[in-house]
């Protein structure tokens, strides 16, 4: 195992032990990933990586072994399609779990077959999903991973300053869409997403770009993001064609103090909670709160979404090395959407914002 790996699983032991967790299961994913550096192809064939308080194995399916042994140095207990799975999980469960104690711990985001299959093995044991285990450890980055969603983030902003050097009357959404795939793909990254919402169809977050056709006096909405280095990118700015709507700057300037405001409450000791209060309070004693319609925020790491969720419900401590949106907005049906989304990455005295752009409205050429 590299150093890395055994750093990371050592990490984790120290959470299984505070938190009486004698096995952790991953199935193939991101989660396996970030433990231990890759994950073998994913399908319906049962594989799990078990992680006990001394030993680590794979259950592994016969034709993924000699891969999966290219990429770890840790036992597998292989199954062929001939036999299937239980007499391998058997024999890896005696072999790392074998007293029994404690509760165990599920990757969240595996096949539920792969979960009912463990969970028939270990009848009677108390179960919880990562989020106080390895999806906590997850949530809190270290320098390297820093240095890659820094560097991501850096391209975003190249991508989305194509994008804005893009924005002409009579363009459609998908056209420049189109730039900030072709810029991610141009520049060894892979786009991963690309929200192009104009006037009326940037008041729905969500909006799945189209070809409706950009003119003079449109807001749009852009929400970009893509993939290298493994980890990606995510940020939101406007763009107006020419001249603002009616009412354009007033709203701007609320969604802009909300996220001085959500920044502000970011601190580490800071409940998750306390970032969105503090971007909703803003939006709300301005005469919007009905339109501010979604969470603040959303973690970032390998996945674009992961914990920690800056929710209005949300009482998860932040800690030093989270990494996650603050992405206030408000929506006026029929009329606009103003989102204005940084990632951060929190330090000891607070956020570090991953972007080098201004969150002030670019004006494309008319």
């Amino acid at each position: 195992m590299t150093d890395s790996v055994t750093e990371r699983i050592a990490r984790l032991r120290e959470k299984m032990k505070q938190t009486g967790t004698g096995l952790v299961a991953v199935g193939p994913g991101t989660h396996m990933q970030w433990l231990v550096g890759f994950y073998p192809h994913p399908d319906e064939r049962p594989c799990l990586l078990l992680v006990g308080p001394e030993k680590a194995g794979f259950l592994m399916p016969a034709l993924n072994a000699e891969a999966a042994k290219q990429q770890s140095g840790l036992p597998m207990f292989e199954w062929a399609d001939a036999d299937g799975p239980d007499a391998a999980l058997t024999e890896a469960l005696a072999a790392i779990f074998p007293n029994n104690e404690g509760r165990i711990v599920l990757d969240e985001t595996m096949r539920a077959d792969f979960a009912f299959l463990l969970a028939d093995a270990l009848p009677g044991l108390a179960r919880a999903f990562t989020g106080d285990t390895l999806g906590l450890l997850r949530s809190m980055k270290d320098e390297e991973e820093y240095r890659r969603l820094k560097a991501c983030a850096l391209l975003n902003d190249e991508a989305m300053k194509a994008a804005w050097a893009a924005i002409k009357p009579g363009m459609t959404e998908m056209q420049v869409a189109d730039v900030v795939r072709g810029h991610f793909s141009d520049n060894g990254g892979a786009p991963l997403f690309w929200i192009v919402g104009a006037s009326e169809n940037g008041a729905h977050p969500h909006h799945a770009t189209s070809d409706r056709v950009l003119k003079v006096g449109d807001a749009v909405v852009l929400d970009i993001g893509g993939r290298r280095g493994g980890y990606p990118s995510d940020m939101t700015r406007m763009a107006i064609v020419g001249e603002a709507p009616e009412g354009y700057a007033e709203v701007h300037a609320v969604v802009e103090q909300a996220v001085q405001a959500a920044q502000a409450a970011a601190k580490p000791g800071a409940q998750a909670k306390d970032v969105d209060k503090a971007a909703r309070d803003v939006i709300t004693a301005a005469g919007y709160g009905e339109y501010f319609v979604h969470r603040t925020g959303h973690g970032l790491g390998i996945d674009v979404h992961e914990p920690p969720y800056i929710t209005a419900t949300s009482e998860t401590v932040l800690e030093e090395g989270m990494v996650f949106s603050i992405e206030p907005g408000i929506y006026l049906p029929g009329r606009f959407g103003i989102r204005l989304e940084d990632i951060v990455f929190l330090r000891a005295d607070g956020p570090e914002i991953l972007s080098g752009l201004p969150r002030d409205a670019f004006l494309a050429r008319v």
